[in-house]
């Protein structure tokens, strides 16, 4: 009897010893750094402020502070966490950017997308879209390419700066429908959309939260959405793929990542929390008021999913000969 009380203690004190990094973790006061590489306002900080509030409840009331750090193309915001040595207390909104079309945007990283990092999840994709002004006549794509080929001059389209989402599916848009098309970069999706509603600009390639207001009104039109599904939220907008254009999916996605280093019971404790979250009514209604797709799931699945962006994207760079630096 004495033999099997003393196992038992042992059993009991080695397991409340590997419960103690995480127990200790979540009790702290210490809010949790979450780093966005965009300014305030936008809609990556919107996805995180959303869920952080909703991550905060799930870590049993552990605060988590909005730390923007815009600039770069987020490599800003990735290279400090990167070399952040305060594992468990910072996380980093690593997107499309970051973490697919940057490494083939710029000749050097101040990070690396692969050994830097620990994936904790996906959080959630904002579907592209073609979008015309008051200007075009088409109503679908089939209308598009006619007018399209009507013109001499490559068309003009705007997208919310070179090398973003929006610019790679405007070049993927015109390799695959083989039509002429001319980039015209903006600082952002806002005034892009404002020139595209104003007519100063014909056509754009744009993110369903930048856009979706417009559409609902009718100043703008969208022609297709580049997804392998309709958008729940703007069902009545055929995929690129339904009108006869297959290969056209693009979206701007967004996770979490958090330094190399951060212990494994934390990432887990973290992802735990995350896909809770997403999950919670709230979240999910605050992310359809702008069309976004909630992505909960594992580790694991943001990076194979990451990768396999990264190797799509940058046979679209590579082609299109776009550089950075």
């Amino acid at each position: 009897m004495m033999n099997i009380t003393l196992a038992r203690r042992r059993m009991l004190l080695a397991t409340a010893a590997t419960l103690l990094p995480l127990a200790a973790w979540t009790q702290t006061d210490k809010p949790i750094e979450w780093v966005v590489g965009y300014a305030a306002g936008g809609g990556s900080d919107y996805v995180a402020r959303s869920v952080a509030v909703a991550m905060t409840q799930e870590l049993g009331g552990r605060p988590i502070v909005i730390s923007n750090k815009p600039g770069a193309a987020t490599n800003i915001a990735a290279d400090y966490v990167a070399k952040s040595k305060d594992y468990g207390n910072v996380m980093l909104t690593a997107d499309f950017a970051t973490l697919a079309a940057n490494p083939s945007l710029f000749s050097k990283l101040p990070y690396n997308p692969d050994s830097d990092f620990q994936m904790v999840g996906l959080l959630a994709r904002f579907p592209m879209l073609l979008v015309v002004g008051p200007n075009v006549p088409a109503k679908n794509l089939k209308e598009f390419v006619a007018w399209a080929k009507t013109k001499t001059d490559p068309i003009p389209y705007a997208s919310a700066g070179t090398g973003s989402p929006h610019h790679l599916t405007g070049e993927l848009f015109r390799q695959k429908a083989g039509l002429k098309l001319q980039h015209v970069p903006y600082r952002g999706a806002a005034p892009a959309v404002q020139d595209i509603v104003g007519g100063q600009i014909p056509i754009g390639f744009m993110d369903s939260a930048s856009v979706l207001q417009y559409i609902a009104s009718g100043r703008l039109r969208a022609i297709g959405v580049a997804s392998k599904q309709r958008v729940p939220t703007m069902a009545e907008i055929p995929t690129f793929e339904e009108q006869g254009l297959k290969e056209v999916e693009a979206h701007a996605w967004q996770g979490v990542v958090v330094p190399a280093a951060t212990p494994a019971d934390v990432v887990a404790r973290l992802n735990k929390a995350l896909v809770a979250a997403l999950n919670t009514t709230q979240v999910k209604a605050r992310l359809q008021t702008m069309a976004l797709e909630p992505l909960p799931g594992t580790p694991q699945q943001m990076s194979d999913y990451a990768r396999a962006e990264r190797t799509r994207w940058a046979k679209v760079v590579r082609e299109a000969n776009i550089k950075l630096d």
